[in-house]
């Protein structure tokens, strides 16, 4: 009974020892706020020149001194610019820093590109916020941040466009499609869809007008390939008849075509039937955004889908579960219902992936 005794003596008194060593780690414990210091940002200029022709070119530099907090500790800072005065989240960006980094260099396409993504107007005068932001790595404590600086800048619209017109869309100089510069940088690309063999267009500047033509001087009923300005002849498509994709170099002077199965088209009983043949095709935006369109009768007696390089590898349906009404998916999919007979402007915009798409059905008057 006495060595029952002692043991269990023994046993307590390495308990309190470790409740009384938890303790004391506890109230050793830093409690770290992160409100009580703040960095500083400056900036070589608060008037940005931002300039097509000079987007390489260094536009601001901000330089930084980060919060003291009186101990060492690992850090995150990251620069915020917002269109808000009070740096409201859907209307800021953030660019990350390295730990050691005491400045950041934005090149005029780095700053216009950030402006942009704010959704401001290119050739428009604005004003925006700038801070650092700082707060402990790995923390959930709350962010310091440093002085507000303001900056006035006028955004350039970076993507720009040639408009092209030809016998595959009636020579409908009205109703031009487009070819994107995503940078501005001269080279121009779109997809188009090609209906005849050597089928002839030209690219313009403008949109309803033929001043200043993009042409080529490259023989009749042969694939073009030269560019010139004001030339005597249309260009000239690939033989084969169907989608390419084009590219317009005006710093080359070279038109090239390629052909691609990245188009998309409606095919089902609820337009010109399922069997091979009865696609109808849709038409790129050639915007930027990825998306297609096409204006078509549908009948409610029957179903549709859309479906990729007139393949059912690539088909788009109501998922079968977890519809919202707005997506497709490329899965082992629903058909889409047609609510009503009429004609439809259908939009169409897949993911990178293909997996899924958003989808709108719009009744015409």
């Amino acid at each position: 009974m006495k060595k029952i005794f002692t043991k269990f003596s023994v046993l307590c008194g390495m308990s309190l020892l470790i409740l009384a060593s938890c303790k004391k780690d506890d109230s050793n414990k830093v409690v770290i706020s992160g409100t009580g210091a703040k960095g500083t940002l400056s900036a070589n200029t608060t008037t940005v020149a931002l300039s097509k022709d000079h987007m390489t070119d260094n536009a601001v530099t901000f330089n930084l001194t980060a919060p003291k907090f009186g101990f060492s500790a690992a850090t995150s800072n990251v620069i915020q610019i917002s269109t808000s005065a009070t740096f409201v989240d859907s209307l800021t960006k953030e660019t990350s820093l390295g730990i050691k980094d005491v400045s950041k260099t934005f090149t005029v396409l780095d700053f216009n590109n950030v402006l942009l993504s704010l959704k401001l107007t290119g050739g428009v005068a604005t004003t925006v916020h700038a801070r650092l932001k700082t707060q402990f790595t790995g923390s959930i404590t709350t962010p310091t941040y440093s002085n507000d600086i303001t900056l006035n800048a006028t955004p350039f619209n970076l993507t720009s466009f040639l408009y092209t017109v030809g016998a595959y869309q009636g020579w409908d100089i009205k109703h031009q499609d487009s070819l994107l510069s995503a940078t501005s940088n001269g080279i121009y690309v779109g997809i188009l869809n090609f209906t005849d063999s050597y089928s002839q267009f030209l690219v313009v500047p403008g949109r309803g007008s033929y001043d200043n033509k993009y042409a080529t001087t490259d023989a009749q009923n042969t694939t073009s390939s030269n560019v010139v300005v004001g030339g005597a002849n249309n260009f000239y498509a690939p033989a084969t008849a169907g989608f390419y994709t084009v590219t317009l170099n005006i710093n080359t002077n070279k038109i090239t075509f390629d052909a691609t199965k990245n188009y998309y088209s409606i095919i089902g009983d609820g337009a010109n039937g399922w069997n091979a043949g009865n696609d109808v095709d849709m038409k790129a935006a050639n915007d930027g955004t990825g998306s297609w369109s096409v204006t078509l009768a549908l009948k409610s007696s029957g179903t549709i889908k859309i479906r990729k390089g007139h393949d059912w590898a690539i088909s788009y349906g109501i998922p079968k579960t977890g519809a919202d009404g707005k997506t497709l998916a490329s899965s082992d999919d629903d058909n889409i219902p047609v609510p009503a007979t009429g004609t439809y402007k259908i939009t169409f915009l897949p993911t990178a992936d293909d997996k899924t798409a958003a989808y709108t059905l719009v009744k015409q008057p």
